[in-house]
């Protein structure tokens, strides 16, 4: 089922309501929960498209009481949400679109997101099956289409010219565009290289970041149009030492500074500076945000089981990001193409820049 179909499939949203009454039960002096971000929306409401404009407000806001649920839409949008969006069976209440959803939805007495952020994100953390087995789809899906449009760029080719066709076979996934980035070889010291009329070269650097029901898959990729050099290759196999610390400490019940301070550590261990990791945000907790949270030497939240994750450990010319889900004791890669080129790293397959030089 793609994004755009009624969603009358089974869900998971019985389970997910015992968690949102889980988090209103703690705070006994509220009576309703309204939920009114854009991740949340979505992991609730079955990935449902709850925006317009890629990076807008969402057109409807839902409140979770002990008893029941309502969803709260703009009436201009409410015909096509019901039509193609929402799934089947809920409380819709139809707002005036000239009237905030915050002053539709709102009661005295409800708890807002901004009252329970962590505990909401600790609900929406681990995937249930229903949306795991969306997400490793999408997942999928992405890792092909960039091994698609890899196969067949040239180093004549722009920067904008390859991220046109990334961008499209994006929405032609049925999935958001929300990143794509593209370095050719005199950019490769950008960290995000939004794409440019400079032609890719000898060597490009692609970022993709794909949302489809809620849910983001986020990939780089790379592609050498020369035999890489020397130091290319052993940069290459360096980050990948230091992404597999990060991967070998992110286990269920750790705080997420475990595997940050691993994947700090890990870069003058292994040829990088020591202060590599102040150059770039180093990924953490994937989904239904890009991070969600951004890890950090203050990152104090629970790792858990199911949980998605997106490490993209950084140096000037190499980066590495795939997105995993935490397994009971390792991470389980779900951004896969077999016919991407991999080497075994530490048990597991990694992958290496495409060679496109005999082609």
């Amino acid at each position: 089922m793609s994004s755009g179909e009624r969603t009358s499939l089974p869900t998971d949203r019985p389970r997910k309501l015992e968690r949102l009454r889980a988090v209103l039960a703690a705070r006994s002096d509220r009576k309703r929960l309204v939920l009114s971000s854009a991740e949340m929306l979505a992991w609730f409401l079955d990935g449902a498209r709850v925006s317009v404009s890629l990076n807008g407000a969402p057109v409807l806001a839902v409140a979770v009481s002990p008893e029941e649920e309502t969803v709260y839409c703009y009436e201009n949008e409410a015909d096509r949400m019901l039509a193609e969006e929402l799934p089947d069976g809920l409380d819709v209440q139809r707002v005036p679109w000239h009237v905030p959803l915050s002053d539709a939805a709102g009661r005295s007495g409800d708890l807002a997101e901004a009252d329970v952020v962590q505990e909401l994100r600790g609900a929406r953390a681990s995937l249930l099956p229903l949306e795991l087995a969306r997400y490793r789809t999408l997942c999928r899906e992405v890792a092909a289409l960039v091994t698609d449009v890899l196969l067949e760029a040239s180093p004549a080719q722009t920067e904008r010219a390859l991220a046109s066709v990334l961008a499209g076979r994006v929405v032609a996934a049925g999935a958001d565009p929300l990143v794509v980035l593209v370095s050719g070889a005199d950019r490769l010291g950008y960290r995000h290289p939004l794409p440019t009329s400079a032609p890719l070269g000898r060597r490009a650097m692609v970022v993709v970041c794909a949302r489809r029901h809620g849910m983001i898959a986020n990939i780089t990729r790379w592609v050498t149009f020369e035999r890489p050099s020397q130091n290319e290759l052993t940069a290459e196999r360096a980050i990948l030492n230091v992404e597999a610390a990060a991967f070998d400490a992110t286990r269920p019940g750790l705080r997420l500074d475990v595997p940050f301070d691993a994947l700090r550590a890990a870069y003058p261990r292994f040829g990088f500076a020591e202060d590599e990791w102040e150059r770039h945000h180093q990924g953490g907790p994937a989904g239904y945000f890009g991070r969600d949270p951004r890890a950090t030497p203050a990152a104090r939240e629970l790792i858990v089981e199911r949980q998605a994750f997106a490490w993209n450990p950084s140096a000037p010319g190499t980066k590495v990001e795939d997105t995993v889900l935490v397994t009971g004791d390792d991470v389980e890669v779900l951004t896969v193409d077999p016919r991407w080129p991999t080497v075994q790293h530490r048990g597991r397959a990694r992958p290496v820049a495409l060679d496109r030089s005999a082609g």
